[in-house]
């Protein structure tokens, strides 16, 4: 007889709770067996409990790839803790795997440690392909001699007692059988279960409730294995998001009306959500031909008066950077989201890499100076584009956002946004244009300019992506072609001043100072605690504005004895063949630090798909650390 969720709430547990104040949870299957549904869910439960969390997907770089491989591992991997959660950590502490070869995968990324417990489903076992059964086996005695503790469970058998199909019910037995390690508590998972299978009816639900409750029912009974990651209730509202629905509802906020996009992963999502709910704020998502087309259009409705967004990744900002530098040409407001993945070309579609960043500055023919900011939180996603809609109308131009992958699909808890007016775009100008003023009245001191609107009377006037003079007439003469030079310049210097150094996390001088950027901010930020409780003198600085870079920045280096950058992108290895001091190619980062300082600065970066882990950035550190004390 099948377990209700009534029996499930009445069940009594038997085994011993251990207390822990964090724990590495993944889930693994063949794509497209919901592994991830079941680690959103899971994820998004903990979150409600009162958990720090951060999530990162696992997704295979094919759309459909063959079944029970290594490439075709897809899932989650969900860090829950009992403080604030900022990456995804080092080790797994469980992991359930749908099928042995898909487990491989997490091993073959350093996903998981002796003493991992990994939960196998064990119909494989049974196969009736002989090669399948012996795969299996010989697998499952490699996880034991590895130290893994290995618990086969009759995942497919215990579903079918409830659906037909069990390739679409084992992710919410799955749910169950982690809601019951981690002792959460059974309305509440009642109640998201409802919630996510409503639109299927009634049938759905009931089906999906069963399945839960069967797996949550089976640990209960036959793991010992328990935990509770205590929580703590937050004393102002929470909400629980990913990168690119907090990008999206940023938008929203900032009162940006259109969105014009071509479909790129890891981006499209974001704009996924906006088809969704920006025709509910008076705007809408126009998806384009191309991602030439895209930003053609949202150039076209910036113009008009409504500033407007477009979406893209690393390929796609290929194509536009034409366009960009037409729009810093023609100085029209424009916002620019870029979530990066791995290059080049196609590179890793699914992966992340912070490998856009020398593109985003310099991919556009002659001097096209733009405004780029990085967030490097969940929450900074959503208040970075309200900050980029302003700078991009104040400053007339191209503002660019630099998220990446890992932002892109982790999930985190913060403080609800208290919706503000003033984060609101302005209502297009109506007023009679001063035709005395021209189009371009480049202020001489800071290259600012009143923009007009086309609709407004006598605010008619050619835009053109030529060399052009204050009146926007085509200008080819010299002393014309400096001026609009230095004036379009000379915003990126007004808005440094304007900007505040950055903060130093540890002390203000040292040994060592790691600069990071970006999605990196929790990984370097938890190997920098770690050194410093042992006494080490190092430090972290974190970067927000990448153009301009945030003023102050060589007093603070001068401070400590090396700088290091720490960056998911591509540098060579000091020690590598044929790599010399002068061959030698320095990760995006430093050498725009090197430049803008004029300081040796080193780096230490790598381009493994996924974030990288603290304990990986504190073995590097240490190694930079020892060379120190040599030196000295």
């Amino acid at each position: 007889m099948s377990t209700t969720m009534a029996d499930l709430e009445a069940t009594p547990s038997t085994s011993t709770v251990r207390v822990v104040d964090q724990h590495i949870v993944e889930i693994v299957s063949d794509s497209g067996e919901g592994a991830q549904t079941c680690g959103q869910m899971f994820a998004d439960l903990v979150a409600r409990n009162g958990n720090g969390i951060w999530t990162v997907e696992i997704i295979p770089a094919e759309i459909e790839p063959p079944s029970r491989s290594r490439a075709g591992a897809s899932g989650n991997r969900i860090r829950l803790g009992s403080n604030p959660v900022t990456n995804a950590g080092d080790h797994a502490d469980i992991v359930v795997a749908l099928n042995e070869q898909v487990l491989y995968s997490r091993i073959d990324a350093g996903a998981l440690r002796s003493g991992t417990i990994v939960f196998v489903d064990r119909t494989w076992a049974e196969h009736p392909d002989d090669e399948i059964r012996r795969r299996y086996q010989e697998a499952i005695e490699d996880f034991r001699r590895r130290a893994y503790t290995v618990i086969e469970a009759p995942i497919e058998a215990q579903c079918r007692q409830h659906t037909d199909d069990p390739r679409k019910g084992k992710n919410m037995w799955a749910l169950g059988l982690l809601c019951a390690i981690y002792d959460l508590d059974a309305a509440t998972v009642r109640e998201s279960i409802s919630r996510r299978f409503s639109r299927k009816g009634d049938a759905a639900i009931e089906k999906n409730l069963a399945l839960f409750a069967d797996g949550y029912d089976w640990t209960l009974a036959n793991v010992q294995q328990r935990f509770r990651v205590p929580a703590h209730k937050h004393a102002q509202p929470m909400v629980v998001m990913n990168g690119n629905q907090a990008l999206a509802l940023g938008i929203m906020a900032a009162g940006i009306e259109v969105c014009s996009m071509y479909p790129i992963t890891p981006a499209t999502s974001a704009s996924h959500f906006l088809a969704n709910a920006l025709q509910e704020a008076g705007g809408f998502v126009h998806q384009a031909e191309d991602e030439i087309a895209a930003i053609g259009f949202a150039i076209g409705c910036s113009y008009a008066g409504k500033t407007a967004v477009t979406i893209t990744s690393g390929p796609g900002l290929a194509l536009k950077t034409e366009f960009l530098g037409y729009a810093v040409m023609a100085e029209v407001p424009l916002v620019v989201i870029v979530v990066q993945r791995g290059g080049p070309s196609t590179g890793l579609p699914t992966k992340i890499e912070q490998g856009d960043l020398l593109a985003a500055l310099y991919a556009s023919p002659g001097d096209s100076p733009k405004i780029i900011i990085a967030p490097a939180t969940i929450e900074e996603c959503f208040h970075f584009v309200v900050t980029a809609r302003r700078l991009a109308e104040d400053f007339r131009g191209p503002v660019m956002i630099l998220s990446d992958a890992n932002l892109a699909t982790g999930q985190q808890p913060f403080p609800k946004p208290q919706l503000q007016n003033s984060w609101l775009a302005p209502p297009v100008e109506q007023a009679a244009w001063d035709q005395s003023v021209p189009p371009f009245a480049w202020d001489p001191e800071t290259g600012l300019s009143r923009r007009p609107i086309p609709g407004q009377r006598g605010g008619e006037y050619v835009l053109t992506g030529l060399a052009h003079d204050e009146a926007s007439h085509v200008a080819y003469e010299s002393a014309i072609n400096q001026k609009s030079m230095e004036m379009r310049s000379r915003k990126l210097a007004v808005l440094k001043s304007a900007l505040h150094p950055p903060q130093v996390h540890g002390s203000a001088e040292g040994d060592l100072l790691v600069v990071g950027w970006g999605s990196t901010l929790g990984c370097i930020e938890e190997a920098v605690d770690q050194l410093r409780a042992e006494g080490h003198r190092v430090s972290s600085l974190h970067l927000r504005f990448l153009s301009p870079l945030e003023p102050g920045l060589k007093k603070i280096f001068e401070r400590f004895r090396k700088v290091l950058t720490v960056e998911v992108n591509y540098s060579d290895p000091v020690d590598a063949a044929f790599i010399t001091p002068e061959s030698r190619r320095y990760s995006q980062l430093s050498q725009l630090l090197r430049s803008q300082t004029l300081i040796d600065i080193d780096c230490w970066s790598q381009v493994p798909g996924s974030p990288i882990p603290p304990s990986r950035i504190v073995a590097e550190l240490r190694r930079r650390l020892e060379l120190l004390r040599q030196e000295s």
